[in-house]
């Protein structure tokens, strides 16, 4: 019996497509690819510099002896190592799709003050030929922002003790009536914010003025297995990664976790799994989804820095078996961490209208569960790479 037809929220069929997904081979790409792999029909040429992430999609699995072993999905996704800087097959790639999904960015805050250039670059221009592209070959991009393009809350400009301030309008963030607000040039903490408002502009009116069908994707701190990064395991072993990528780090070897001026900006978080959910949406829904930017966050998550880091110790705790340290938190000052010219947002809580509006979607783990997850994930993947350091021979001298 041949299985029902996918239906789209207006009820018309869902048609299998051809995906050009470029950063496929991260955090994010990772999830949407075994996404697409497992419940939809569509093809992903999945482009990337690294492909390690979704191995297991890509290797055959393994067969008992003399059988031949072959995913479902066989066929359907294919990995294109190429950098987007310089490669002249990129255009190809994005002319044999009906969608472009943008995911590439450097997008580590320590960066933006010690690699300002990288990071404009990055985030901006390498991201124009993907737009140029896809408007000049009439086909459908979906760019993914970050939440850092609205930079500082209305409120943050008030007086500490202003009732203003506890206002919904002075902090919760929209997309179609929210200021974007920076720092001053010298605070080059700014330059990724500022690169990325300037490709959503561009993208903006390459719709406004040439008819490209974009979808712009605003993520509020999305979290889970495979996050970006676990320093020397992961990921790179120099630099500062997130928030909760640097409390992971200081968890799984033991040591302090660092809150950056007291712990006392807000945030919120949202599971990987309920994330993804939003963007297939955007994915097969694209009479809802073009010509929109959505936030993609959980508002139900929101917690000061400190606060995640107490929750996560206890989590860790329950998930290793552990103890937690003595002296679990330290405070550091956030030209200690991250040096001069570091600036940051007191609040980042995203308003959900449009996306609910638009796609019905609203999210569903809770922050405890999702950090549970990853945790458990990430002490596994630790204690795994410890094991196959100890194992390894030692040259002799």
């Amino acid at each position: 019996m041949a299985a029902a037809a996918r239906m789209d929220l207006d009820g018309n069929p869902i048609l299998p497509m051809t995906i050009c997904m470029i950063g496929a081979g991260g955090f994010i790409g990772s999830h949407l690819c075994e996404k697409l792999m497992a419940e939809t029909p569509h093809t992903v040429l999945a482009v990337d510099v690294y492909s390690d992430k979704i191995k297991h999609l890509l290797d055959p699995p393994s067969a008992a002896e003399g059988q031949q072993a072959r995913h479902p999905w066989d066929g359907r996704i294919q990995f294109h190592r190429l950098n987007i800087k310089h490669d002249s097959r990129l255009e190809g790639l994005i002319k044999m799709s009906d969608l472009t999904i943008n995911l590439a960015a450097i997008c580590t805050p320590a960066d933006y003050n010690t690699r300002p250039l990288d990071t404009i670059y990055s985030n901006f221009i390498d991201a124009l030929p993907v737009v140029r592209y896809c408007s000049e070959n009439n086909k459908r991009l979906i760019h993914f922002s970050t939440c850092e393009v609205y930079g500082k809350t209305i409120g943050s400009f008030l007086p500490k003790d202003h009732p203003l301030r506890k206002e919904p309008e002075f902090y919760v963030l929209k997309e179609d009536a929210s200021p974007c607000i920076f720092g001053s040039i010298e605070k080059q903490r700014w330059s990724y914010a500022c690169a990325k408002q300037l490709i959503e502009r561009l993208i903006y009116a390459e719709g406004a003025e040439n008819g490209l069908e974009f979808t712009i994707v605003r993520p509020f701190n999305w979290i889970g297995p495979r996050m970006d990064f676990i320093p020397g395991i992961d990921g790179p072993s120099e630099g500062v990664p997130r928030v909760l990528a640097c409390f992971s780090n200081n968890l799984l070897r033991r040591e302090p976790l660092k809150l950056v001026d007291g712990g006392q900006s807000q945030r919120t978080f949202v599971y990987i799994k309920d994330a993804i959910e939003a963007v297939l949406l955007m994915i097969e829904n694209p009479a809802r989804a073009n010509g929109h930017i959505f936030n993609v966050g959980n508002p139900n998550n929101e917690v000061t820095v400190k606060q995640l880091a107490e929750i996560m110790t206890q989590v860790y705790s329950k998930v290793s078996g552990e103890a937690p340290l003595e002296m679990a938190t330290l405070d550091v000052s956030s030209k200690e961490f991250y040096g001069e010219g570091y600036d940051d947002s007191d609040k980042r809580i995203p308003d959900m209208t449009i996306i609910n509006k638009q796609l019905g979607w609203n999210p569903k783990t809770s922050l405890w569960d999702l950090l549970e997850s990853t945790l458990t994930y990430q002490h596994r993947t630790y204690a795994e790479a410890i094991r196959r350091a100890m194992a390894k021979p030692v040259a002799s001298s």
